[in-house]
């Protein structure tokens, strides 16, 4: 655990923070500043600062992250409808905390014409 890591002490509940799911890796709650009508950030419990910061020991984190993904997208039923899977990495891609996270956005309204 990183003691300055606002992820770090969400998952070890010394910051609040609402757990959809909670395993022994990862933790899932809702984005605070919402992109969506679903906005979920996936975190691994592991503090790993970000994906350049991956080791080949971490496999097995960036898969669980997908497959946890693919299961909350069908429990929040964006899962037909569609959802983004999106890594922000770094200050200039976007990374505001320094936890590898993984967003999961979606649930936005069909437009008239989309087909599956």
């Amino acid at each position: 655990m990183s003691s300055n890591c606002l992820f770090c002490q969400i998952v070890n509940k010394k910051a609040s923070g609402e757990f959809l799911y909670e395993d022994n890796d990862f933790v899932v709650f809702k984005d605070i500043h919402p992109a969506a009508p679903v906005h979920l950030l996936l975190v691994p419990k592991k503090h790993i600062r970000s994906i350049n910061d991956l080791k080949k020991e971490d496999e097995a984190i960036i898969s669980g992250l997908f497959m946890i993904a693919a299961d909350m997208a069908k429990k929040t039923g964006v899962n037909e409808s569609g959802y983004k899977l999106l890594f922000n990495v770094e200050k200039g891609g976007g990374q505001v905390i320094f936890h590898l996270h993984l967003h999961l956005i979606g649930g936005w309204p069909r437009i008239d014409g989309w087909k599956k």
